[in-house]
């Protein structure tokens, strides 16, 4: 439901049992007046404090609709809570009133009751108020989880309920009982004290953030159920009228890549939107080592923690003892004695990761400039390297349909990228081994050649644009 059609609804239910709570506050105070009945006359305190308290309600649904502001992060929902905690007092104050008026008429043998038929008519009428006005409350709490119309719908339901006892009472006392209108007042504060007692406990777990029942359990199995999480480190719960925060921890296995992490974050939080749905959910995901985590696994974390890239990764087992090797990338331009200390700093920490005598060697080579500006080659190199390329692809019974082949100059050497096919069965090594040797050579052929980029496809699979 929209926000504010839940208001609207909250607003026009509250206005309509403030009426009727003053109706029948009125009403029964006029007819607990001329009767003397202690029992109507505790119904129709209880009544006006009704009335009290559901005015009290309609200024705190109204006031704690409003949004979110600089002051106040969470919303201003508590303000139900508040008049709810009021209420209660109210409530309790009612029940001390009755007991104490009930006691002193037993005392006393007050046998002041004058009763007559329209007496009943009145109580009767007020229950059927009272019922139709905590079904209206009870369903629109429940709907917009409003705690302080659930606190004036079981002021209803007591009145309800307290009024059937003071039926009673008039009953027998018409009958002679003198002594039962005040024990049916004992009954009513009876109705009164344990509605009071309900409001309060929920009130108070409200103000002091306690997490809805079962709702800590439903988070976890919600984030364990979630593809990547390993755990929940921290949750925190709490309740601001009908809104949920959930501030979760999730622990994931720290050699996921940033976008998998963030996949799971977001999966995770609409998850949780789905169970609960007003939730204001903030889920951040701690990264951890596991179990399962590799040698290499870990050198390449430690690398990238450190902002530097690394390929031609190798771990070795010798006879139990580790030995890593890598090819660390450096802008060029480094003076040799800072990319030095870039290495020897990347050397201990993977030292301290997996054991101080594990051997660890780095091989320092220069970084390509992020953009490279270059030119198509000549034609006479483009033609002398194209025809020694065709000769060694042919050498490679392999490899087939040599094409998109282009030479470009960069600075004082030269660039060459072609696309070529294999049989789709071949592994990686063997395809890798083939281009190794054709770069080789063609390298040898013309040591101009910085770089060749080959590209090679399946057979069978569409070319490859450019």
């Amino acid at each position: 439901m929209p926000h504010d059609h839940a208001s609207n609804d909250k607003g026009r239910v509250a206005t309509i049992s403030l009426a009727a709570s003053a109706v029948l506050a009125l009403v029964k105070f006029a007819a607990a007046l001329v009767s003397g009945s202690l029992g109507l006359l505790s119904e129709a305190f209880h009544s006006l404090l009704d009335c009290g308290a559901t005015a009290l309600t309609l200024f705190a649904v109204r006031f704690g609709d409003q949004p979110a502001d600089d002051d106040h992060h969470y919303g201003h929902a508590k303000a139900e809570s508040l008049a709810a905690l009021v209420e209660t007092g109210l409530l309790f104050l009612v029940t001390l009133w009755v007991c104490y008026e009930a006691v002193l008429r037993l005392i006393s043998n007050d046998h002041s009751v004058e009763i007559s038929w329209w007496l009943f008519a009145v109580v009767f009428g007020s229950i059927i108020i009272d019922y139709n006005r905590s079904h209206a409350l009870e369903k629109t709490a429940e709907k917009t989880s409003s705690d302080a119309l659930a606190a004036d719908a079981l002021h209803f339901r007591a009145d309800m309920w307290s009024s059937f006892a003071v039926l009673i009472g008039l009953a027998l006392s018409w009958y002679g009982y003198w002594f039962a209108d005040p024990l049916a007042a004992l009954v009513v504060a009876g109705f009164v004290g344990h509605a009071a007692y309900e409001l309060g406990s929920r009130t108070l777990s409200t103000l002091l953030d306690a997490a809805p029942a079962g709702s800590t359990e439903k988070l976890k199995e919600l984030a364990e159920g979630t593809t990547g999480v390993l755990g929940v480190s921290r949750l925190r719960v709490r309740p601001a009228g009908p809104v949920l925060f959930v501030d979760m921890m999730a622990e994931v296995p720290r050699t996921l890549p940033a976008t998998e992490i963030e996949k799971i974050r977001t999966a995770l939080v609409a998850k949780v939107r789905e169970s609960f749905e007003h939730a204001d959910v903030t889920v951040q995901m701690q990264p951890v080592a596991i179990d399962s985590e590799s040698a290499f696994d870990k050198v390449e974390l430690i690398a990238a923690q450190h902002g530097l890239s690394i390929h031609h990764l190798t771990v070795q087992d010798l006879n139990g003892r580790l030995a890593v090797s890598f090819d660390l990338e450096v802008e060029g331009a480094t003076p040799l004695l800072q990319a030095h200390d870039k290495a020897t700093a990347l050397e201990g920490a993977i030292r301290e990761s997996l054991g101080a005598d594990v051997e660890v060697e780095s091989h320092i080579e220069p970084l390509d400039a992020v953009l490279l500006v270059g030119t198509a080659a000549d034609e006479k190199t483009v033609n002398r390297i194209t025809k020694k390329l065709m000769t060694l692809c042919r050498r490679e019974k392999q490899l087939s349909d040599l094409h998109n082949i282009r030479i470009r100059r960069h600075g004082a050497g030269h660039y060459v990228h072609y696309h070529c096919r294999f049989q789709p069965n071949l592994t990686v090594n063997e395809v890798h081994a083939i281009v190794d040797r054709i770069e080789i050579n063609l390298v040898e052929f013309d040591p101009s050649i910085l770089r060749v980029v080959a590209h090679a496809e399946p057979v069978g699979s569409r070319k490859h644009g450019l």
